[in-house]
């Protein structure tokens, strides 16, 4: 069983900048690929970053340049820096773990989720 906890949400400014972070549990933690997605109100939930176990990332378009996942095994932690902001990243970002060396893209494909830390991003 693996438990995530995020943190580092909050309320800023178009332009600006927030980091989150995101604390595993667990031994094993290098085994696991990683992802970041989020939901907005009345939107379907959506990838913005992956990292894979070896440390290969994956980002959609709308984030592609802006957002950069990283992890660091040693702290069990994974990141999302997201520069640029703009008033449509505002959603709750899930933090979500499943074990595997291979891509994984859709949120189906997870298999722990952290409970979700809300961006507001004002225009």
């Amino acid at each position: 069983q693996v438990q995530l906890v995020e943190a580092g949400g909050g309320l800023v400014q178009a332009g600006g900048s927030l980091r989150l972070s995101c604390a595993a549990s667990g031994r094993t933690f290098s085994n696991y690929a990683m992802g970041w997605f989020r939901q907005a109100p009345g939107k379907q939930r959506e990838l913005v970053a992956t990292i894979t176990s070896s440390g290969s990332t994956n980002y959609p378009d709308s984030v592609k340049g802006r957002f950069t996942i990283s992890r660091d095994n040693a702290k069990n932690t994974v990141y999302l820096q997201m520069n640029s902001l703009k008033a449509d990243d505002t959603a709750v970002y899930y933090c979500s773990a499943r074990r595997g060396v291979g891509w994984y893209l859709t949120g189906d494909e997870y298999h722990y989720w952290g409970q979700g830390t809300q961006v507001t991003v004002s225009s």
